[in-house]
């Protein structure tokens, strides 16, 4: 063995060795931040769950599955058709609570679009539309709050109503608390899922599935 080998092999040992020591320091932060989110939610268990926020599924299903969601979020886009297969396939079993944590830049129009829609029974097909469609008017630092609004009317908003509610104190409440409690219980990112209040790390489509079937299996 020469010793450009034993050099390259040194180099590759101390950086499997940082990446190791890396991935142990991620960990002992994961937990310790999911320590400190089930203390906070034991202080105070309505900051998960508030009576304004929107339900999907059965209201009184025995399996809850939170998210944290921003409209303008892509990754909260890939995730929605798995989230609405999970209702469709657990009708009885599984609701599924949102909350807004509307981080991007004109995220909080597309939370008042949204809550606006709500006001009319329009949130469900609002909300697949604005997220089938969010490349058309989402685009990071420069939203097009105009096309938002033009989606929304399309999947049959009364868009002169909204025009008047979007401003109203109910939505700005609505927007208030959930900000409020995003910076309580520590959501950094978008989207966060809590199932049966226990905080899902580690995330993918996959492993959401499988938590949920396993959820609603242990029933």
């Amino acid at each position: 063995m020469n010793r450009r080998t034993i050099v390259i092999g040194s180099l590759v040992l101390g950086a499997a060795a940082f990446a190791g020591g890396a991935w142990q320091v991620a960990r002992r932060r994961g937990a310790v931040q999911t320590a400190a989110i089930a203390e906070t939610l034991q202080a105070q268990p309505d900051a998960l769950v508030r009576p304004h926020s929107p339900i999907l599924g059965s209201a009184d299903a025995p399996v809850t599955l939170v998210e944290f969601f921003d409209p303008s979020c892509e990754a909260c886009r890939a995730f929605h058709p798995a989230v609405s297969r999970l209702l469709r396939d657990h009708p009885e079993q599984l609701r599924v609570v949102l909350r807004y944590a509307p981080f991007h830049q004109g995220s909080d129009e597309g939370v008042r679009i949204l809550e606006a829609a709500r006001m009319q029974d329009r949130f469900v097909p609002v909300l697949d539309a604005l997220l089938d469609q969010q490349p058309r008017w989402a685009a990071h630092g420069a939203p097009r709050l105009d096309w938002a609004w033009q989606v929304a009317g399309e999947a049959g908003l009364d868009l002169a109503k909204a025009g008047s509610d979007r401003l109203h104190p109910a939505i700005t409440a609505v927007l208030n608390q959930d900000m409020a409690d995003v910076e309580v219980l520590q959501i950094r990112g978008t989207p966060t899922f809590f199932l049966n209040g226990e905080r899902l790390t580690d995330l993918s489509i996959e492993k959401l599935r499988a938590a949920v079937t396993d959820a609603v299996n242990a029933q």
